[in-house]
C-alpha cells in the first residue's frame, strides 16, 4: 500500500489535553513508501456479493517510534517491492521483510487533532495548531 505520511497517537497523562496527541511519520525528505499487507477478496454468500478486504501488518515500534508508540506499520524498502507482491509460491515466505524500519532514515512531528475524525481532510491537518509541552517535536 503507497504512502507517503501515516499516523499515530500519543497517550498523554490525564492533566494535559487532549488526551491524545497523533503524530505524522514519514520518511526524511518525504519519499513515498509502501506498507507490507494482506489483500483477498471473498465472497460473502448472506449477501450475494464480492468483498475486497486490506490489512496493514504491524510490528514492533523502532527507537523513533517508540517514543509514542509500541507498534508500527512494516515499511518496505523499495528494493523489497517486487519481492513481497510475488505470488509464486515459495519454500520460504518473505517475513524476515516484517521488521521496524530504520529510525535514521524516518521523522515525525505532532500534527492537527483534528486528523482523527475521517471528516478532516486537506494539508492543515499535517500542522499541530498548538504544540504540547513535554511532546518529542520534530525528531529525526
Amino acid at each position: 500500500m503507497p504512502a507517503d505520511y501515516f499516523y499515530e497517537w500519543k497517550a498523554l497523562d490525564d492533566s494535559n489535553k487532549p488526551k491524545k496527541q497523533p503524530y505524522a511519520i514519514q520518511l526524511k525528505g518525504g519519499a513515498p513508501f509502501a506498507f507490507a499487507g494482506l489483500w483477498d477478496a471473498w465472497h460473502d454468500k448472506a449477501a450475494d456479493s464480492w468483498l475486497q478486504t486490506f490489512s496493514v501488518i504491524t510490528t514492533e515500534a523502532s527507537e523513533l517510534m517508540s517514543e509514542i508508540h509500541t507498534r508500527m506499520p512494516v515499511i518496505l524498502h523499495q528494493k523489497d517491492w517486487e519481492r513481497w507482491l510475488d505470488r509464486t509460491p515459495a519454500d520460504q515466505p518473505p517475513i524476515d521483510l516484517l521488521r521496524p524500519y530504520e529510525s535514521d532514515a524516518m521523522e515525525m512531528h505532532p500534527c492537527n487533532p483534528a486528523v482523527g475524525n475521517v471528516k478532516n481532510k486537506g494539508p492543515e491537518m499535517l500542522e499541530c495548531p498548538v504544540p504540547i509541552p513535554g511532546l518529542p517535536l520534530n525528531s529525526a
